[in-house]
C-alpha cells in the first residue's frame, strides 16, 4: 500500500500539472539551447573533418618551380610518417564563359585528394573530363557535353567529354576556388583529365600525408602545431634536394657556357695584346662582335639560372580555398555558444528557483500537518525533493536529446553550401552533465533550501498561514500631485508593485532577459553583416585591385581602363606583403600600401581614428596599423614595430596612428617612411581602381582585359569579398532564427509562470475584490496592469543588456582578421518590443479566462 506521504506527492503532483509542465518545458529550453548550440560546433569540425580524412586530403602541399620528380616523393618520405604522392597540375582557361580553371592529371592509382562522385564516372579514356560539381550547378554543364580549352592551355588536345562531376576535398567552400594567374585571375572550378593529356615534363604539385595525424580534428591547435612541425621537418630534408635538383637542371648547359665564357675571356685578352700593335679600325670591329657575344652570353646563362632556380611553396590545409574560412565559422558559433546559451540557462534556472521556491512555500500548512502527525524532516522534505527532481531530471533529459539531435543536423543541413559533410554529431556529456548540474540546482537546490527553513518553524505556526506584508509608502505617494490624480485601482497596483519586491524583480529579469536575448539574436547577425558593409563603404573606396606585371608599367593598364565605360579614377600604390612584430607578437600577411600620391590616398582609403572615429591624413613619416593589427601587437601610438617583407628587407618603423579596420590587416605609410623602414624607394606595382556600378560579366571582362593585353598578374574585386561576408551572415540566419523563436517562447512561458505565481499568492485579494463587486475585466486589471509595467520596465532594461551581451559575443567571436562592429538595427528593438506586448496579452487574455471562474467561497475559507 502507498504510503500517505507518497500518496499525498503524486496527489499533488496531478493537481499541479501546469506547474509542473510549466517547470519541466522551463529546464528543457534552457538545456535545449545550452546543449545543442554547445554541440553544434563540435559537430561542424568533427564532420568536416571526417569529410576530408575519409577523402584522403593530403595535410601539405609542396610547389616547386621546377616541378617533382620520384626523388622527390622519396625525400618527402624521410620524414617519419610520410606518404608522398607528385601530381600533374597547372592553370588554364576553359570552357564556354573563358573561365580560370584548376586543372588536375587523374590517375587510377592516386591514393591522396580522393575525388566523390556526385554523378557518372571517372576518366577511363584519354579524350573524358570529370568538372567540379559547380560547374554543373553554377555554369549549368551537362553529362555527355563537350568541354573545350584554350590554345594557351597547352593539351594534348583541345576538346573533352564530360562524364562526370565531381567534389573535392581540396575545395570545402562551394563559395571560393581560389585565385590564378590566368583569365579573369579568380578560378570558377577544377577538372581532371588523364594525367599524359598535361604535356608537363614532370609533376608540379607534391602532397603529403602523415598517418599520425589522421586521428586528430584538424581544426584544432593541436593539429596545426604537428603540423607545424612536419612541415618544419620537410622544409630542412628539402634543404639539400633543392641543391641537387638545380644542380641537376643545370647540368652540361651550365658547364658548356662556363666553358664558353673562358673561351670568350680568353679572346678578350688576346684582342687587348693586338690592341698595342693591330689596326685599330679591325680591332673595334673584334671588340664589337665580342661584346655582342658576351651579352648574349650573359643572357643565355641569366635566363639558364631562372628556369632552372628551385624553390619551395610550402601549404597546408588552411591554405586551401575556403577551409580557415570554414574553421573560423565553426569557431564563431562555438563563440555564441560560450555565451548566448549560457545566459539563456542562467534566466530559466532563475525563474526555475523562483517557481520551486513558491510552490514550497505555498505548501507550508502540509509540512506543518505533517510535521505535527510525528513525521521527520528527511521525509516530509523528500516529498518536495522528488518532485524537484522529477521536474530537473525530466527537462534535463528532453532538452539534451532534443537539442543535441536536433540543433547540430540543423546546423550542418545549413552548411551543405561546403561539400556535402558526412555528418558526426556526438553526445556532448560533459556539456549534458554541467547542464544537469544547473538544473538540479535551480529545482532541487530551491526546493531543499525553502524546505529546510520552513521545517525550522514549528507546526503551530506553519499551519497558520503567512502574516502578509506591512505597507510602506512608495516614492510615488510623496509626489502629491501625481498620486491624488491617479484611480484608486492605480494606486493599489503601484503599492503592489513595490510591496512584492522579489517577484517585481523575477519579473523584470524575466522580461529584460527574454528582450535581451531577441535583441542580441539580431545583434548577432546586424553586427557580422555590418563587418562587410563599414569595410567597404565606410573604409575602403575603390572597387578593384589590379597587380602590375613590373612597377612602374602601367600605361597598358591605364589605356584599357581610360577606355572602360565603368572606370572613374585609379591611384597608384606599391603594395608588398610582409609580416609585423612587436612586443612579441607577429601578425603575418599584413598588406602594406604605399601610396604614390599621399596626398590623395584619403579618396580611396579613408584613415579614421580607431578611438574618436574622426578622419586623418596619412603622415610624412611613420606608419599606420589597422586596429585589428594594433591589438594583437598591443602596439600604442609612438610604439615601433619591426616589418619583415616576403622577399626577406626588414625594417623598423615608429607607429603615427591606429586606423579603424573591419577585415584583413594594413599598414599605409609614406614613400618617405617606406625609404626610411627598409632603405630602398617603394616599387609602384598595384593599382586602385574606383569603378561605377558593374555587372558580374562586366568585372569578368575587364579582368580578362586586364590580364591578357594590360600588362597584369591579376585584379580582384571588393564586390567578391562582399559577396562572401553576405554568404557567412545569411548562413547564420537559420540559427538566429533559431535562437529568437526559444528565446521568444523562454520569454512567454517565464511571464505566464510568474503571473501565476501571482495569481495563486493573491488569490484571497483578488477574491475578496470580486466579492465587493469589482467587474471581471477590473479583477483582470488589477493583475495585469501590474504585468504591464514590469514587461515596460523589463523591455527597457532588456535594451542595454541586449547591447551589451551582443558586443560581448562579438568579440568572442571576433577573428584574428575580421572586427564586428556592434551593431543593431532598428528592427531587432521593434521585434523584440512587439513580442513582448504579444505576450502580455495572451498571458492577460489567460489570465482573464482563469480570473472569470474563480471560486470565490473556496479562496475566502479560512486556514484556522
Amino acid at each position: 500500500m502507498m504510503k500517505p506521504l507518497t500518496k499525498n506527492m503524486w496527489r499533488e503532483t496531478s493537481r499541479s500539472k501546469g506547474r509542473l509542465i510549466a517547470i519541466i518545458l522551463i529546464i528543457m529550453l534552457g538545456v535545449l539551447i545550452f546543449v545543442g548550440v554547445k554541440a553544434a560546433g563540435p559537430a561542424l569540425n568533427e564532420s568536416a573533418t571526417k569529410t576530408v580524412n575519409d577523402a584522403h586530403l593530403s595535410d601539405v602541399q609542396v610547389l616547386s618551380t621546377t616541378g617533382f620528380t620520384s626523388k622527390d616523393v622519396t625525400t618527402a618520405e624521410k620524414v617519419a610518417g610520410a606518404k608522398a604522392e607528385a601530381v600533374k597540375f597547372k592553370y588554364v582557361v576553359g570552357g564556354k564563359e573563358a573561365s580560370a580553371v584548376a586543372l588536375y592529371g587523374y590517375q587510377a592509382r592516386q591514393q591522396q585528394n580522393q575525388l566523390t562522385l556526385r554523378s557518372g564516372y571517372l576518366p577511363r579514356t584519354a579524350n573524358q573530363i570529370v568538372l567540379d560539381q559547380r560547374a554543373k550547378t553554377d555554369y549549368g554543364y551537362r553529362l555527355g557535353d563537350t568541354y573545350t580549352f584554350a590554345k594557351s592551355a597547352k593539351l594534348g588536345q583541345r576538346s573533352y567529354r564530360i562524364v562526370g562531376f565531381a567534389d573535392s576535398p581540396m575545395y570545402i567552400d562551394n563559395e571560393s576556388r581560389g585565385s590564378a594567374n590566368v583569365g579573369d585571375g579568380t578560378v570558377r572550378y577544377f577538372a581532371y583529365v588523364p594525367a599524359q593529356q598535361l604535356k608537363l615534363k614532370v609533376a608540379t604539385l607534391l602532397n603529403v600525408r602523415f598517418k599520425g595525424l589522421q586521428t586528430s580534428n584538424t581544426f584544432t591547435d593541436q593539429y596545426q602545431n604537428r603540423i607545424d612541425q612536419k612541415v618544419t621537418a620537410l622544409k630542412r630534408v628539402f634543404k639539400s634536394r633543392a641543391k641537387a635538383r638545380t644542380a641537376a637542371l643545370q647540368g652540361s648547359t651550365l658547364t658548356q657556357l662556363k666553358r664558353q665564357q673562358r673561351q670568350l675571356t680568353q679572346a678578350k685578352q688576346q684582342l687587348k695584346q693586338a690592341a698595342k700593335q693591330g689596326d685599330s679600325a679591325m680591332l673595334a670591329a673584334q671588340q664589337t662582335t665580342l661584346t655582342t657575344q658576351q651579352a648574349k652570353l650573359t643572357a643565355a646563362k641569366k635566363q639558364l639560372l631562372a628556369a632552372t632556380q628551385t624553390t619551395y611553396t610550402w601549404q597546408d590545409r588552411d591554405d586551401l580555398p575556403g577551409f580557415e574560412a570554414y574553421g573560423e565559422s565553426s569557431e564563431r558559433i562555438a563563440a555564441i555558444a560560450n555565451v548566448f546559451p549560457v545566459f539563456f540557462f542562467l534566466i530559466a534556472a532563475l525563474i526555475t528557483f523562483t517557481t520551486i521556491t513558491r510552490m514550497v512555500e505555498e505548501a507550508r500548512g502540509q509540512i506543518g500537518t505533517f510535521k505535527a502527525l510525528g513525521y521527520g524532516k528527511w521525509l516530509i522534505a523528500r516529498n518536495y525533493l522528488g518532485y524537484a527532481l522529477l521536474a530537473g531530471v525530466s527537462g534535463t533529459v528532453l532538452g539534451a536529446l532534443i537539442g543535441n539531435l536536433t540543433l547540430p543536423r540543423l546546423v550542418l543541413a545549413l552548411y551543405q553550401a561546403y561539400i556535402p559533410l558526412k555528418w558526426v554529431v556526438g553526445l556532448q556529456w560533459g556539456v549534458i552533465g554541467l547542464a544537469l548540474i544547473f538544473a538540479l540546482l535551480a529545482t532541487v537546490g530551491a526546493a531543499g533550501i525553502v524546505v529546510w527553513r520552513e521545517l525550522a518553524e514549528g507546526p503551530a505556526a506553519l499551519m497558520r498561514p503567512k502574516a502578509p506584508k506591512s505597507a510602506k509608502r512608495i516614492l510615488l505617494e510623496r509626489i502629491t500631485p501625481l498620486w491624488q490624480r491617479m484611480s484608486f485601482n492605480r494606486k493599489v497596483s503601484y503599492r503592489n508593485l513595490f510591496r512584492f519586491k522579489s517577484r517585481m524583480l523575477m519579473t523584470i529579469i524575466g522580461i529584460a532577459g527574454g528582450t535581451a536575448l531577441i535583441l542580441t539574436g539580431f545583434g548577432i547577425q546586424n553586427s557580422i553583416s555590418a563587418s562587410g558593409t563599414k569595410q567597404y563603404h565606410d573604409v575602403l573606396h575603390y572597387q578593384a585591385t589590379v597587380r602590375l606585371k613590373q612597377a612602374g608599367h602601367q600605361d597598358k593598364a591605364d589605356m584599357i581602363l581610360n577606355h572602360n565605360d565603368q572606370y572613374h579614377s585609379h591611384i597608384t600604390v606599391a603594395g608588398d606583403v610582409g609580416d609585423v612584430r612587436a612586443h612579441g607578437q607577429k601578425v603575418a600577411d599584413v598588406n602594406l600600401y604605399v601610396p604614390e600620391n599621399r596626398q590623395q590616398l584619403w579618396r580611396y582609403v579613408s584613415l579614421l581614428n580607431a578611438k574618436t572615429g574622426k578622419p586623418f591624413k596619412l603622415a610624412k613619416s611613420g606608419v599606420v596599423l589597422t586596429e585589428k593589427m594594433a591589438t594583437l601587437l598591443h602596439a600604442k601610438v609612438g610604439d615601433r614595430v619591426q616589418v619583415t617583407t616576403t622577399d626577406g628587407h626588414k625594417g623598423h618603423a615608429k607607429v603615427a596612428a591606429i586606423t579603424a579596420n573591419y577585415m584583413g590587416h594594413f599598414m599605409y605609410l609614406s614613400a618617405a617612411s617606406y625609404r626610411q623602414m627598409l632603405g630602398e624607394k617603394p616599387a609602384y606595382n598595384t593599382l586602385l581602381v574606383q569603378l561605377r556600378s558593374q555587372t558580374s560579366k562586366q568585372r569578368n571582362r575587364l579582368a580578362h582585359q586586364l590580364l591578357n593585353n594590360g600588362d597584369a598578374l591579376g585584379a580582384s574585386y571588393t564586390a567578391d569579398q562582399q559577396k562572401t561576408v553576405a554568404t557567412m551572415s545569411q548562413s547564420l540566419n537559420p540559427i538566429i532564427l533559431i535562437f529568437i523563436l526559444l528565446s521568444g517562447i523562454l520569454s512567454f512561458v517565464v511571464l505566464y509562470n510568474l503571473t501565476n505565481i501571482n495569481v495563486s499568492e493573491r488569490i484571497r485579494e483578488l477574491s475578496t475584490i470580486k466579492v465587493l463587486g469589482f467587474y471581471d475585466g477590473e479583477v483582470t486589471m488589477y493583475i495585469v496592469r501590474e504585468n504591464i509595467v514590469l514587461t515596460l520596465m523589463g523591455i527597457v532594461v532588456g535594451y542595454g543588456v541586449g547591447n551589451l551581451l551582443t558586443a560581448y559575443i562579438m568579440r568572442q567571436a571576433a577573428t584574428a582578421q575580421v572586427i564586428f562592429p556592434l551593431t543593431l538595427h532598428l528592427t531587432g528593438y521593434v521585434v523584440a518590443t512587439v513580442l513582448m506586448i504579444i505576450f502580455t496579452v495572451i498571458v492577460m487574455l489567460v489570465t482573464h479566462r482563469r480570473l472569470k471562474r474563480v471560486n470565490m467561497i473556496e479562496a475566502l475559507k479560512s486556514n484556522e
